[in-house]
């Protein structure tokens, strides 16, 4: 009997988009309640929604992913994760960009199951080597931002004529805390730390 099918979606944070992936999954028919999508690093120890797919997998079941890539982001991650879900669980594992890989293939014999092991570890290595080249570029940036004396992170903002106004306000006590917090719309934190900004300015 063939079991349920899944689609693990994964970016690496809230600013990257989803819908390709999304789209990709849908049209292959997987029920909407079993896309999983995963807003995590794959350096992530964390990954939450992907340990409780991997606990909710069961012998048979299918599970498409869009690469490599989505099991980890180092060798020896995607090989451990390769593992638990083919063989310690039992699962089908089917690549959209690589379909060499999926484990349903017709030819299982010795040589078909060598080559795509060999395959496995080629993407593996190529998948954390990859990783390594942005992580080493985005650290020369840095170094070469700071030696140069440019500031990093997002710009400050500026406080608007209207918060400044409130602030003001409040620190002569023509208007109560409560006041303050009900006309920007912001919290009590948030206020003071809005009046320390607007004092140092």
């Amino acid at each position: 009997m063939s079991g349920d099918t899944y689609a693990l979606i994964r970016v690496s944070t809230e600013e990257q988009n989803e819908t390709r992936q999304l789209i990709e999954m849908t049209k292959l028919g997987i029920n909407e309640k079993n896309i999983i999508i995963e807003k995590e690093s794959g350096k992530s120890p964390v990954r939450n929604k992907y340990k409780s797919l991997v606990k909710r997998l069961k012998t048979g079941d299918t599970l498409y992913i869009e690469n490599i890539d989505r099991l980890g982001r180092d060798y020896n991650g995607i090989l451990e994760q390769w593992n638990i879900l083919t063989k310690q669980k039992g699962i089908i594992v089917k690549f959209l960009d690589t379909p060499l890989l999926d484990t349903d293939q017709t030819s299982n014999d010795l040589l078909s199951r060598f080559m795509r092991d060999i395959l496995l570890m080629i993407q593996a290595f190529q998948s954390e080597y990859e990783w390594q080249k942005i992580k080493t570029r985005q650290a020369q940036g840095i170094a070469v931002a700071k030696a140069s004396g440019k500031l990093l992170g997002r710009p400050k903002k500026e406080p608007t004529a209207e918060k400044i106004k409130v602030v003001r306000q409040y620190q002569n006590k023509d208007i109560t805390l409560d006041d303050a917090l009900s006309l920007l719309n912001i919290k009590k934190t948030a206020f003071y730390k809005l009046c320390n900004d607007i004092k140092n300015l």
